[in-house]
């Protein structure tokens, strides 16, 4: 495959979107500015659509050998949701950051990726048939001519600085601090909500707490003064009124203070975004790092197949259209969560009215859903339009269709076992035969450069007999075998659309 991509940043977003380019055989770059990492975890937890994420490529086998803890409860605005209460499909595991971040690193450089740390991007031009990175080292500066330029690199990304990406946001600022510090045996805190700002203390260690504090309406610290355990201890003075006892600091101390924004656009060109770099918010339950990653597994395979030349036109632009508003909800929900901590005085009444509803079930599960990402559902435009049309047999719509694919346990003719999982580890599209035979194998045999045909049966609730899924687990088109090649609206339109025109005989 010719083309070659950049990304910008070594986090999760970035690192995925390095391994799917990868495993698509793209020439790709990462750029990262950290000369090593830190082996710190702003984040500490995997949402369920993440880790499934990286259970279609293999990543997820290395993350749950370490059999990851359940998390019990989460928070929205400092109410707690009982986690454990919900669908085995609704789960949350501790995973810190940086052992996903590992993990992704060994999967990317494994398909040929060239993780190059220590440089940061200093200058963007793009023409109509690349763009040109400016990369700064020790070293110096050098350019690298790429096709395009994928910015992953934070809520700050030097990425949409430099190629003028248009941002929105409510101009809220906050000012936070978080990092790992030895407590003395006995140490108390008065964490949680406090009239101006929040005190988290999580135990994650013998004798070790990860301590942050957030800070409403405060300005920040310039970035270029490091942070210090005396500025931590004068921000939990503020916020609680009391003095504590902190130990020794592990790594280093971190600061963030990124109002709430987002891209107007994920795409300018040659050059796009990604995760925090796209749409930052205020940090909750590790939302950043889920949503990031499930950006990074939308753009990778559309990117991929708009380089090798099959992608029909407009296949890129779906990355947008499909991630923008799960970013957008991303947004919302932390503004909505901020809205319902500060000032505090003043939204106590709606806090306690608050704090009775998420005792039920059902909004539990809403919040949580919304958070995870687990409610996501893309449009297939085409399927209300023609599969329902009043020409070409009628196809009732699947309660499947633009959602993610249930992973079900397959079994081949073989007598092999599987999963749904597996039989999309190569990063192509799936059609997923279960008519036993009544399909027709002719309505995608068009495609077999690009997309993998698995019959089996299934052990599991599906009454479709016929899937297409994209390489990112979300269904495409779901139906009976007998319209599965119906001229308008059948498998074949839904094939063209993701896929592009199909291969000469």
């Amino acid at each position: 495959m010719s083309g070659t991509v950049v990304v910008a940043g070594a986090g999760p977003a970035g690192l995925m979107l390095a391994g799917e380019l990868g495993l698509a055989g793209v020439e790709t770059i990462v750029v990262e500015r950290a000369a090593e990492p830190d082996g710190q975890s702003r984040a500490l937890g995997l949402h369920a659509r993440a880790l499934e994420a990286l259970d279609l490529r293999g990543p997820g086998d290395t993350i749950r050998a370490g059999d990851p803890m359940p998390w019990p409860r989460t928070h929205f605005a400092f109410h707690w949701l009982d986690v454990a209460k919900l669908d085995e499909r609704e789960y949350i595991v501790v995973v810190p950051q940086a052992r996903t971040e590992q993990v992704l690193a060994e999967h990317a450089v494994a398909h040929g990726v060239d993780i190059r740390r220590g440089q940061e991007v200093v200058g963007v031009e793009q023409d109509e048939s690349g763009v040109t990175v400016t990369v700064r080292s020790a070293a110096g500066e050098e350019t690298v001519r790429a096709d395009f330029l994928v910015g992953c690199d934070g809520g700050n990304s030097a990425v949409a600085r430099l190629a003028g990406f248009d941002f929105q946001g409510d101009g809220k600022t906050y000012y936070g601090l978080w990092g790992d510090v030895e407590v003395p045996e006995g140490e108390q805190f008065d964490a949680g909500l406090h009239p101006t700002g929040l005190f988290g203390a999580i135990p994650i260690g013998p004798g070790l707490v990860r301590i942050m504090t957030t800070e409403f309406d405060r300005p920040s610290v310039p970035d270029e003064e490091p942070a210090t355990p005396e500025e931590l201890r004068a921000s939990i003075r503020r916020i609680t009124g009391k003095e504590v006892k902190l130990g020794e600091v592990r790594g280093r101390l971190h600061r963030f203070d990124n109002a709430t924004k987002q891209a107007e656009q994920y795409r300018k060109g040659r050059v796009l975004l990604a995760g925090d770099a796209a749409h930052a918010h205020f940090p909750s339950g590790a939302q950043g790092l889920n949503t990031g990653i499930q950006d990074a597994l939308n753009l990778g395979w559309k990117l991929a197949a708009h380089l090798r030349g099959d992608a029909r036109d407009g296949l890129l632009d779906t990355y947008h259209d499909e991630r923008h508003p799960v970013g957008r909800r991303a947004c919302l929900n932390a503004e909505a969560q901020v809205a319902l901590m500060y000032p505090l005085d003043r939204v106590a009444p709606l806090r306690e009215l608050f704090g009775g509803l998420v005792g039920f079930t059902s909004v539990t599960r809403h919040l949580n859903d919304m958070v995870t990402g687990i409610n996501t559902v893309y449009p297939m435009e085409y399927a209300g339009q023609r599969m329902t049309g009043d020409e070409g047999p009628s196809v009732p719509v699947s309660p499947l269709l633009g959602r993610r694919v249930p992973d079900l346990t397959l079994t081949t003719a073989d007598g092999e076992r599987t999963s749904v999982a597996r039989a999309l580890r190569a990063g192509r599209g799936v059609v997923l035969d279960l008519s036993q035979g009544a399909a027709r194998p002719d309505e995608w045999r068009g495609w077999a450069d690009r997309v993998d045909v698995v019959s089996a049966e299934a052990d599991g609730q599906v009454t479709e007999p016929v899937l297409l899924i994209r390489p990112d687990g979300y269904v495409a088109w779901a139906g009976p075998a007998d319209a599965a090649g119906a001229p308008d609206g059948g498998l074949r339109t839904a094939l063209t659309t993701w896929f592009g025109e199909p291969s000469p005989a």
